[in-house]
């Protein structure tokens, strides 16, 4: 299996409601995550053609921000009013607390991970968890000057986030940000749009 599917497989596996311990034996279970584990370390290099934003601040980056736009995943079916905090960690990393809102179930949803550097703080490419030892791509393939707006890729261009510090980003700089995402081979008609830009 190409490393691309691998990894759509592994993401799809432990999102929530694919993942069920209760239906796994412990033995499996084990047997399962190790074998796992060996295979996910592929899920956190770089896409090609994507190259993360240097130089990187990442006390600029902290704080809260809107999911504008995101490309179609299990993990966030159905969800709305999308964001995403970052905070600083006691052992150098970077506290993630993803929120939306599940209309069908009327209620918040909340997912809590974490995130490291790959290489050097001043790359904007990092790795993130929000289960176990089990680490996705995080990589910030454009960031306006003033880290306003953001244009983060995961472990291939199957995953992509347009985040903004506004709920209401002006449409100028979304449509900057859209064609370095066209340029990535990611088409408009694959966005969910979370938020409209005006």
């Amino acid at each position: 299996m190409p490393m691309k599917d691998t990894c759509l497989s592994i993401v799809r596996y432990l999102s929530l409601g694919n993942y069920n311990t209760a239906k796994i034996q412990k033995p499996k279970m084990l047997a399962s995550l190790l074998a796992i584990a060996g295979l996910v370390t592929g899920c956190t290099g770089v896409p090609e053609g994507v190259t993360p934003v240097q130089p990187f601040a990442v006390e600029r980056y902290l704080g809260h921000w809107y999911e504008i736009k995101r490309l179609d995943h299990s993990f966030e079916a159905g969800l709305t009013d999308v964001s995403a905090t970052y905070s600083l960690r006691d052992d150098g990393g970077i506290k993630v607390v993803n929120r939306g809102y599940d209309s069908e179930k009327a209620e918040w949803k909340e997912a809590i991970g974490k995130a490291y550097f790959l290489k050097d703080q001043n790359t904007g490419s990092l790795k993130v968890s929000f289960f176990g030892p089990f680490y996705g791509g995080y990589h910030i393939a454009k960031l306006d000057a003033d880290y306003q707006m953001a244009l983060v890729v995961g472990p291939n261009t199957d995953y992509a986030w347009l985040l903004s510090r506004s709920e209401q980003p002006s449409l100028v700089q979304c449509d900057q940000f859209m064609q370095v995402a066209r340029n990535l081979g990611i088409s408009d008609d694959q966005w969910i749009t979370v938020r409209d830009c005006q």
